[in-house]
């Protein structure tokens, strides 16, 4: 049977679609706009938002992987994920198919985040940390009634080759391939877990196609000992061949700035990832699994190598 990923098109959609190959021999892509990343990848032109097209998309397929993602903004998560993991799953209790939804870390409490683990308490301080306890906590209730076969499978912030939206992204590796200054919200000093993009595309593979994973939460391999922010800096200028100059982003200096640039306007709320040590421990699964996460200095030197061949530099 087919395994079906559900929002493809992004940095873990293509990934994930790759690593696939390794256990399936096609797979079905859902978006608005798919394209094929291997040869006989079947293609479905869906919105998640449309209950019938979701059902028709997960009609025949054994797994489904939930790894949409939507426009990074408070009032369209509160729309359109609860309509979203809805249909996704009546879907899969429909058609008998087991769920893995990729997830983030929104909705630990803000307390806990210096050591993010599987058992973190569900206490978002924020609208969008609201929406992601709520849909979660939706997903693993059906669980626990037996209505569905599902796990989570949660990523710190992203990095790496073909994300080309990340935080660091945004505010770092483009801003000096501009010429500009770096720019870092919160304290600088303090570490920050980022998890490797292709890491997290063959972590989820694998457990989409483990035996024993289902029912559960699960961290995907990031690398132990985060970098503090200033280190990031320093390591992705070197890279880059420039001088690691940052500027340090208030809260205040966010809120004027969000005038401008959409994606800063959405970032006040989440200042307490930055403003204090972000861990993300992802042992349970490397213990399980074997799977060790890419070290920081080799994910840095992928991710710039990757987005100078993007814009040619």
């Amino acid at each position: 049977m087919k395994q079906v990923i559900l929002g493809a098109g992004g940095s873990i959609g293509n990934g994930l679609a790759k690593e696939l190959k390794k256990y399936k021999t096609n797979i079905r892509l859902v978006s608005r706009n798919p394209k094929k990343l291997n040869e006989d990848d079947e293609l479905v032109v869906a919105n998640l938002l449309g209950k019938a097209a979701v059902s028709e998309a997960i009609k025949g397929c054994e797994v489904a992987y939930l790894v949409a993602g939507l426009k990074y903004n408070a009032d369209t998560w509160e729309k359109q994920w609860p309509v979203i993991m809805q249909n996704v799953i009546d879907a899969c209790r429909q058609h008998n198919c087991k769920l893995v939804f990729f997830d983030n870390v929104y909705m630990y409490d803000p307390a806990m985040i210096g050591h993010m683990t599987e058992e973190c308490p569900l206490n978002p301080s924020s609208r969008k940390g609201k929406v992601r306890a709520a849909i979660a906590q939706k997903l693993m209730d059906e669980v626990k009634q037996g209505n569905i076969t599902a796990l989570i499978a949660r990523a710190a912030d992203f990095y790496g080759p073909g994300e080309v939206n990340s935080i660091l992204s945004e505010t770092v590796v483009k801003n000096f391939a501009k010429g500009k200054k770096a720019n870092w919200m919160g304290d600088p000093a303090v570490p920050h877990s980022f998890t490797y993009v292709p890491d997290a595309a063959k972590a989820t593979a694998m457990l989409g196609n483990s035996k024993d994973g289902w029912g559960q939460v699960w961290h995907l391999p990031t690398a132990a000992r985060p970098l503090s922010g200033l280190e990031w800096i320093e390591n992705i200028a070197s890279e880059m061949g420039v001088k690691p100059k940052y500027t340090v982003l208030s809260k205040s200096m966010i809120r004027m700035l969000g005038w401008f640039i959409p994606f800063l306007r959405e970032m006040p709320e989440m200042m307490y990832q930055y403003d204090r040590p972000y861990v993300f421990d992802s042992t349970k699964f490397e213990k399980r699994f074997s799977l060790k996460a890419t070290p920081y200095v080799v994910g840095i030197r992928e991710m710039v190598n990757d987005y100078k061949k993007q814009v040619n530099i």
